[in-house]
């Protein structure tokens, strides 16, 4: 594995005006991540974006298409559970619609709920909020409170980034942390843990990691730090509850089962599933004395996939676009790479995200040691969670 990379503490822009390569030190009493000193490339990136582009900010706003979208999912995973109801759970035939149809549409159903989180279907962050719930109902377990943020503003469509997200905070703690506080130690939940880079620093390892990540994901965020139990919350569990129930009791125990599957699947080996560890590993870690290969940050943190399945998932392929600019859906992400595209032409990309999984677990030289991580950062939405469970 490589070893562990100290960024110097120099301005980003200097580093790039003096062309300044990376100088890591070896310290083997550290663990193996990457570690910068500078600040997280994405806020940087849209300054400059603006700055070159104010029009950009009138790509902000909500996309009214999403809740039509999350409709037709959640009607077809609904008409699938109804024609399985009779089939045996541990069939072929269950399986490969749960895996074929169900994983996808419920990844779509994940996306679209990380979509709605960023007040991006509506804009009243309460029917935002009211809607995930029911985005989730095909997940099969409460999922979508444990990640929102409390905000009753409201804003215009027309407003810009900053204003936009400024007055619309109603996004996953979880989640708007990570893009507050992007690799920050103790932070940014989607960094792996030292103990599972340890653990799991192995092809086996690895493997177990690609199968099971979905509960990696879920399980996480709670090994580093709670989040009150709010009415939300409650109000997401309740209502996920008593929907499982009218399920079982209609339709018998196996379209549950096969909404469990689709959402295991979607976060297990599945090719949609790809995105998680596509979006901020490193596929090329620098050796010592390498420089990375984009000019563009001290090293890339957040990795865009161009390809097809970008169809199926709300545009999260386009990642460096969605972390510059939060606040446009993603109907418009194509449109902002479009206009910026200088800004990320250069930037490295992956072209398969099922590809991602395979040498994820097959390259010795990846695995979780291959984040960047940094200190500072903050956490978001604690004083609003904080006044709402009062």
């Amino acid at each position: 594995m490589p070893s562990t990379v100290l960024t110097e503490t120099v301005p980003l822009q200097t580093r790039l005006e003096a062309n300044v390569p990376l100088k890591p030190t070896i310290d083997p009493q550290n663990d193996k991540f990457f570690w910068a000193y500078t600040e997280e490339p994405h806020r940087t990136r849209r300054q400059a974006i603006i700055q070159a582009y104010p029009e950009a900010t009138k790509l902000c706003g909500p996309e009214p298409l999403t809740k039509y979208c999350v409709l037709g999912v959640v009607t077809l995973q609904l008409a699938c559970a109804a024609a399985l109801r009779n089939t045996p759970v541990l069939s072929l035939q269950f399986f490969l619609t749960a895996y074929i149809i169900g994983a996808t549409a419920n990844q779509n159903l994940f996306l679209a709920i990380h979509e709605i989180s960023h007040n991006l279907a509506f804009k009243s962050p309460t029917a935002n909020r009211l809607f995930a719930v029911f985005a989730n109902l095909p997940i099969g377990v409460p999922y979508s409170a444990a990640f929102r943020v409390c905000s009753l503003s409201n804003v215009s469509p027309s407003s810009s980034a900053a204003s936009f997200q400024a007055n619309n905070p109603s996004t996953k703690p979880y989640h708007l942390t990570h893009h507050k506080s992007l690799g920050v130690d103790g932070l940014d939940t989607d960094l792996p843990t030292a103990l599972e880079a340890f653990f799991l620093d192995s092809i086996l390892g690895k493997a177990f990691f690609c199968t099971f990540q979905i509960l990696f994901y879920a399980l996480r965020p709670m090994m580093v730090y709670s989040l009150p139990f709010t009415r939300l919350h409650l109000f997401n569990v309740l209502a996920q509850v008593l929907f499982d129930y009218v399920l079982v009791k209609n339709l018998g125990a196996n379209a549950l089962w096969y909404f469990i599957m689709s959402s295991f699947l979607a976060g297990s080996l599945h090719p949609c599933a790809g995105h998680f560890i596509a979006e901020h590993y490193l596929f090329d870690p620098p050796k010592e004395g390498k420089p990375p290969a984009s000019r563009v940050a001290p090293l890339p943190e957040t990795f865009s996939y161009y390809g097809p399945l970008n169809v199926l998932t709300y545009n999260v392929g386009l990642h460096n676009e969605h972390h510059d600019f939060p606040a446009v859906p993603w109907t418009r992400l194509p449109a902002l790479h479009e206009m910026a595209k200088e800004f990320y032409a250069d930037l490295p990309q992956h072209s398969s995200w099922t590809w991602v999984i395979w040498q994820f677990i097959w390259d010795k030289e990846v695995g979780l040691w291959c984040r960047v991580k940094r200190e500072g950062g903050r956490k978001v939405g604690e004083g609003a969670i904080k006044a709402e469970k009062e």
